[in-house]
């Protein structure tokens, strides 16, 4: 039986909340070389004091190189991995405040490289299809998208694990309503994102963890459950996929990554097959992306987690 979740008391809510106010604080008032040094220092402590994300890690980049890369480079990746995800949560707060007031557009173009050609590539496949189901992994900075999509004038729906701190929820979600986005919570999702499509507004989707719920697709040469779900609101509502990134650069610039539109066939026999082709196809372009930034994507999550029962459908 599974067990219950305890609901956090309000005193430790509240010690979250306080906690992570100061973490805002000082990202909001230090430079971005300092938010890189933490980053560092506590990817760092993250990496070598928490062994079993750091395994796990380990483990996934050895079987995704497998015979490719040896020991010393996949631990180097497994590390700037680690201060890469905590680089980029510190950067998402420096980033809700600095994408804000005037002159907001020169502001991101100064991070990005090709930011003119991501606002025309994502707001001409939005605007063709009536709205749009854009999806990123967990790689680079995933919250750099949204800002993208508000500043191209799509209106975006955006797919969240709600918190169990609902204090640390109003702290972290409050700018998603000012910029014109709304958050769907992730549990019993499906409804409201239909409904959302039908009224011409796009989704935004982190589909690339685990799932027991999931079609079993080869990801980096080894099966992975995948949700189904833009497939099937894909398929539905004829709607294309598109899959996004954002990667760091060495020069402390973004580079953006936007696909060609990943359309439902037409006249296709089996709505079965078509969801599994789509959903092969999202992840494709995906691991391609993440082949050229692997330092950057969240291999302490594990991905390749098998179910009980699960059957090992691929192509």
């Amino acid at each position: 039986m599974k067990k219950k979740h305890r609901e956090k008391s309000k005193p430790v809510k509240l010690l979250e909340y306080y906690a992570a106010c100061v973490i805002v604080s000082i990202a909001r008032a230090i430079p971005f070389w300092g938010i890189k040094l933490i980053g560092n220092i506590l990817g760092d402590i993250l990496f070598f004091l928490v062994p079993k994300r750091r395994n796990v890690a380990i483990d996934n980049l050895r079987h995704a190189y497998s015979g490719k890369k040896g020991p010393d480079e996949i631990n180097k990746i497994a590390r700037e991995s680690c201060r890469s995800f905590i680089y980029t949560f510190l950067e998402i707060v420096k980033f809700r405040y600095l994408f804000t007031g005037p002159n907001v557009l020169q502001k991101m173009k100064s991070y990005a490289d090709n930011l003119d050609g991501l606002f025309i590539k994502a707001k001409k496949i939005h605007d063709e299809s009536g709205g749009c189901i854009f999806v990123t992994p967990h790689l680079g900075n995933w919250e750099v998208l949204p800002h993208v999509c508000a500043l191209a004038g799509i209106p975006l729906a955006i797919v969240a694990r709600p918190l169990d701190n609902e204090y640390l929820e109003k702290l972290i979600f409050s700018s998603r309503s000012v910029e014109g986005q709304f958050i769907i919570p992730k549990k019993n999702a499906l409804f409201v994102l239909q409904r959302t499509l039908q009224k011409g507004a796009s989704i935004g989707m982190l589909p690339d963890q685990s799932t027991m719920k999931g079609l079993v697709i080869n990801f980096f040469g080894r099966p992975a459950t995948t949700t189904p779900v833009p497939a099937i609101l894909a398929v539905t509502y004829k709607r294309p996929v598109v899959v996004v990134a954002a990667c760091r650069k060495e020069s402390n610039k973004y580079e953006g990554f936007v696909s060609e539109p990943i359309w439902p066939a037409e006249g296709y026999k089996s709505e079965k097959e078509e969801i599994f082709r789509i959903t092969q196809e999202i992840t494709r372009n995906m691991e391609s992306i993440i082949r050229k930034y692997p330092e950057q994507y969240l291999w302490m999550h594990n991905r390749w987690k098998t179910y009980e029962g699960k059957k090992e459908i691929m192509s």
